[in-house]
């Protein structure tokens, strides 16, 4: 480190990366927004204008050669993570990767090997995990609030119609792994034990612009597995829908029930004669979780500084990776697929 501050990088400029770049330029503790790298030009200087900030680069390989770059944040679309990651490891610089982690396994176990061949921390971007909500349940359900853990059910549906390149399953890997990642890792959070078996099938619904170049992407998706410890588990997914942004967890126990999230906005419920009961819906991911990004951020910071693991690591980026290839199989293929075969 060239100052008392970890110089931190955010690569991507886009709508969550601009969430990371406003926290580490304004509120993250013993950290500084150093430079962001987008390879837009104009979204890099109206980025770069809102943040304050001297230093962009177009190629994210620049940033990894400026020393006063401690640390990067992906935030790229996810063909790009791998060699992202791989090159800043290369470089010694820490990483926090924006989930999905990358393609494949096989990405995955490259970015993990080299993470601790060059020993910097690899952290994974599932930002639910730094929710206090979601942290308070996890807890309940440890000290057995309702009893055993049966199953586990988990929905994101987002309101956004997907950007292009989310359209090709092969550069995306679909839905499953842009929107629901987060339940994937959230199942193995709260059961504690890794996916045995998955069922999806899907469907394309809200999104007919995608149907003829891209006949194999679907909007809405519904998953069901079973884990190594006998529990069950429960996904559903969605983009487009309009209606506003919903994620939501239940967990069933063998003695009560435990539920997580809400759509209305403010918990604030209007009702009159003309126009009924009314109540504002979550509008985005960026405003339910703007406090668990923050902390997810200080959370990465403190563990390149306390020389700490993450709280989210490699391995559970890649066994997220390993559930939504399954259950994009299981989709093309109509069947059950069995995670250890």
């Amino acid at each position: 480190m060239k100052s008392d501050k970890l110089g931190v990088c955010v690569i991507g400029a886009g709508r969550a990366g601009m969430i990371h770049a406003v926290n580490f330029a304004k509120g993250i503790k013993n950290a500084r927004l150093t430079a962001i790298s987008e390879p837009n030009r104009k979204t890099a200087e109206k980025a770069c204008h809102e943040l304050e900030l001297e230093r962009h680069y177009r190629n994210f390989r620049q940033a990894l050669e400026d020393d006063d770059v401690d640390a990067i944040v992906v935030v790229t679309p996810t063909d790009y993570h791998k060699d992202i990651v791989v090159a800043a490891a290369e470089a010694g610089k820490h990483i926090l990767c924006e989930k999905p982690m990358a393609m494949s396994v096989a990405e995955c176990d490259e970015m993990i090997a080299a993470a601790e061949k060059n020993r910097v921390v690899l952290q994974i971007g599932f930002m639910r995990r730094f929710d206090q909500s979601f942290v308070y349940a996890r807890e309940q359900v440890r000290q057995g609030a309702i009893g055993e853990v049966v199953l586990v059910k988990s929905l994101t549906r987002g309101p956004s119609v997907p950007q292009r390149w989310q359209y090709d399953i092969a550069k995306s890997n679909g839905p499953l792994a842009e929107v629901n990642s987060h339940d994937i890792d959230t199942l193995r959070w709260f059961t504690e034990s890794e996916f045995k078996q998955v069922y999806a099938i899907a469907g394309n619904y809200r999104c007919p612009e995608a149907r003829v170049e891209f006949p194999d992407f679907y909007d809405n998706v519904v998953l069901t597995a079973t884990f190594e410890n006998g529990m069950q588990g429960s996904i559903d997914g969605a983009v487009s829908v309009r209606y506003g942004y919903d994620a939501r967890l239940e967990v069933v126990g063998t003695e009560g029930v435990l539920f997580v999230g809400r759509l209305d906005q403010s918990g604030v419920v209007t009702c009159n004669r003309n126009n009924g009961i009314k109540a504002p819906a979550v509008e985005s991911w960026r405003n339910l979780f703007t406090e668990a990004y923050r902390h997810e951020d200080q959370g990465f910071v403190d563990a390149i500084l306390n020389g700490r693991p993450p709280a989210v690591s490699g391995h559970d980026g890649k066994m997220a990776v390993k559930v939504v290839n399954a259950g994009n199989q299981s989709i093309v293929e109509k069947r059950p697929i069995h995670l250890n075969k």
